[in-house]
């Protein structure tokens, strides 16, 4: 009885041929001298038969969309459930541990703006006031000469004050006129002076800084 259990254990793979060749052997040999294994693989056999005329069933037309919806549904669950997870962590682990730690940077917080406040306070400075030896450590560009004498420097029919912005090097790089006329041909007798023109540069401590400088024109007379 033991041999038929085995034999009938293996009837399906034995259809589909699954087996080797040597159990192939022995549940043929064994059928041939069982009758009552002989009936019940006839049954397979005819069961195989009406399987295989069946052929694939036709999927439904929406399978698709029921698909699209149950992986739709899955993934929603999927995420309140973890949603949830990390709700309960928040509130029995994060949540509580975040609030002691708030509390302990608030007072390093209060305790650092202290220390910064007696550090400010023993560490500053001692307030410097303006004295004659800072003031005299600070001088102003001056009027030093025009390249090609009283002539190349145009004259004015009227008084023009003009506010020039000279560089570390002693030269004009801008001008604006602060009073006067500010005609085309004023600004070209302008140009073409100041181009030329030459400064000792203004100094602090000693160091030529940039500076600017009132120069009043009238005639062919230049004042700074």
């Amino acid at each position: 009885m033991s041999d038929c259990l085995s034999i009938r254990s293996q009837f399906s793979e034995y259809l589909d041929g699954a087996v080797s060749g040597a159990a192939m052997h022995a549940i043929a040999s064994h059928l041939e001298d069982c009758q009552e294994c002989t009936t019940e693989f006839a049954e397979w056999r005819t069961l195989q038969r009406v399987l295989t005329g069946i052929g694939p069933t036709k999927p439904p037309a929406d399978l698709g969309l029921r698909l699209r919806v149950a992986i739709s549904q899955e993934k929603a669950r999927t995420t309140r459930r973890r949603l949830d997870a990390w709700q309960l962590y928040w509130e029995n682990t994060l949540s509580p541990v975040l609030v002691r730690g708030a509390a302990g940077l608030a007072t390093a917080m209060v305790l650092l703006g202290a220390m910064a406040l007696m550090i400010g306070t023993l560490g500053a400075p001692i307030p410097v006031s303006a004295t004659e030896t800072t003031a005299d450590a600070t001088t102003s560009p001056q009027f030093l000469y025009t390249v090609g004498g009283t002539d190349s420097r145009g004259s004015f029919a009227h008084p023009v004050l003009v506010e020039v912005a000279i560089s570390k090097t002693g030269r004009v790089y801008d001008y604006r006129i602060v009073s006067g006329p500010t005609t085309k041909e004023v600004r070209e007798a302008l140009d073409n002076m100041l181009l030329m023109s030459h400064f000792t540069p203004a100094q602090f401590y000693g160091i030529p800084v940039p500076g600017h400088a009132i120069l009043s024109f009238s005639g062919a007379s230049v004042r700074g």
